[in-house]
């Protein structure tokens, strides 16, 4: 499918977390997407010697719901995150779309894992709530999320109630009394090593570059074929 500009309205703005934000944006026309795809949106004037910069925004929403839905990481400086924390209900900004091939594409027979840092959980997000998970969901399905401390955590709600789903907030840096797992994504691989089904699972990892390295890096030490791990790198 081509991706083709359009202008996106905004329906709302909201904080998940002390860093990331919520944007929800109606199309003027029908924006056909599959879930864990993402929007590129214009910065005007913001390259250099004035010229438009271009920046990618996973949907956190299913393809079936609209408004559509971003979730987006505060950055210092950020020319992206900043202009979109600015707009307002009503303004509107440029975004071309549909982009990615990161969607969700396991046989109902295989179990899945997803593996996330951050912000990557949002295509995750997109994923469990379409139509076509929820149809055909997996044998059985682990989502671990990885962030620095408990105020991060993002889309407990929407995975704590999925019945299907073994929902894992990793917790590297816990500021108070957490009782769940603490430790990054991988210490939880390696400490349940003995409970997951290497060769029966499609692994989906989405984040930052160095924990899908490390990540990929011990699915292949216990074994995973290649063609069973899926990647979305965010920086």
């Amino acid at each position: 499918m081509t991706a083709a500009e359009y202008s996106c309205k905004v329906i709302s703005s909201r904080m998940l977390t002390p860093t990331v934000f919520e944007l929800a944006f109606e199309t003027e026309r029908p924006l056909a997407l599959q879930a864990g795809q993402f929007l590129s949106v214009v910065i005007p004037g913001a390259g250099p010697k004035g010229r438009d910069l271009r920046r990618a925004y996973s949907i956190a929403s299913p393809p079936e719901a609209r408004p559509i839905e971003l979730c987006v990481k505060l950055v210092e400086e950020g020319p992206g995150t900043n202009y979109l924390r600015e707009r307002r209900p009503g303004e509107t900004f440029r975004g071309f779309a549909p982009y990615g091939d990161f969607v969700y594409d396991s046989e109902p027979h295989r179990k899945v894992a997803f593996i996330a840092t951050g912000t990557g959980i949002a295509p995750f997000r997109a994923m469990v709530l379409s139509h076509a998970y929820q149809a055909a969901p997996p044998a059985s399905h682990l989502c671990i999320l990885g962030v620095r401390t408990e105020d991060e955590l993002l889309y407990d709600e929407t995975f704590s109630r999925q019945p299907r789903i073994r929902w894992v907030p990793a917790i590297s840096q816990p500021r108070g009394e957490w009782e769940g797992f603490r430790g990054r994504v991988t210490d939880y691989l390696r400490s349940h090593a003995a409970e997951i089904d290497w060769g029966g699972t499609d692994f989906y990892l989405c984040g930052n570059g160095q924990m899908i390295t490390e990540v990929k890096a011990l699915l292949l030490e216990k074994g995973v074929a290649k063609e069973a791990i899926r990647q979305e790198k965010y920086y």
